[in-house]
């Protein structure tokens, strides 16, 4: 099902596209452009196909839907500088996500630092409701870290099946690999994140 939003998902659009040479220029230029012009299309085509992705990952980590619009484009205007060095293209929208992801997580953590400012000199009344809602956003990026620092295998498939609610079946599809595989890294991701936020069940069991 196509998604409600629909990105800006061409480089053309977001005014990164390579500049023409005229049609005077020398043979080597025309070839230059040529693979300059082969890259452009290959790019444009992959990040069709994963923009959407990309930007329900930001979403996912952000709630608000024009903070992930922004850093979805900003993640698109940095995968296309950095489309060259990429060595496995097949392996585009897995680079994309985490990219954005990561760059959701700087965000998150910009807005909460400015919402600690902006929080000081709150009155008495109101300040044990900020502890509380500053503790919940320390669960929440803590649980986001624990996820970031999964190998890329595992995840990937987190996300896609715990955050973006895909079934066995579609992330299978996304990431393309068999089911089976899918299955085994959730099984072993979901077990590295119970040993690393242990933690929390220990707070909850004291309270």
């Amino acid at each position: 099902m196509r998604s409600e939003w629909e990105p800006v998902n061409r480089a053309r659009a977001s005014g990164v596209l390579l500049s023409r040479v005229d049609e005077h220029a020398a043979p080597r230029s025309i070839a230059l452009l040529s693979v300059e012009d082969e890259l452009e299309r290959e790019f444009e085509t992959r990040l069709t196909e994963s923009s959407t992705l990309a930007f329900r990952v930001a979403y996912s980590v952000l709630r608000h839907r024009q903070d992930a619009e922004d850093v979805a484009q900003e993640a698109f205007a940095k995968a296309y500088r950095s489309f060259r060095q990429l060595r496995d293209r097949d392996r585009f929208r897995a680079w994309l996500v985490r990219m954005t992801w990561r760059l959701a997580l700087d965000r998150r953590r910009a807005d909460l630092r400015r919402a600690a400012r902006e929080a000081e000199g709150v009155g008495a009344a109101c300040l044990l409701n900020a502890i509380q809602d500053a503790a919940q956003d320390d669960r929440f990026a803590e649980i986001w870290r624990a996820i970031d620092g999964l190998p890329e295998k595992l995840r990937i498939v987190v996300v896609l099946a715990n955050v973006e609610g895909h079934d066995i079946a579609d992330v299978a599809k996304l990431v393309g690999v068999p089911e089976g595989t899918v299955k085994s890294r959730l099984f072993l991701a979901r077990r590295r994140l119970k040993e690393q936020l242990s933690w929390m069940s220990n707070d909850r069991t004291r309270k």
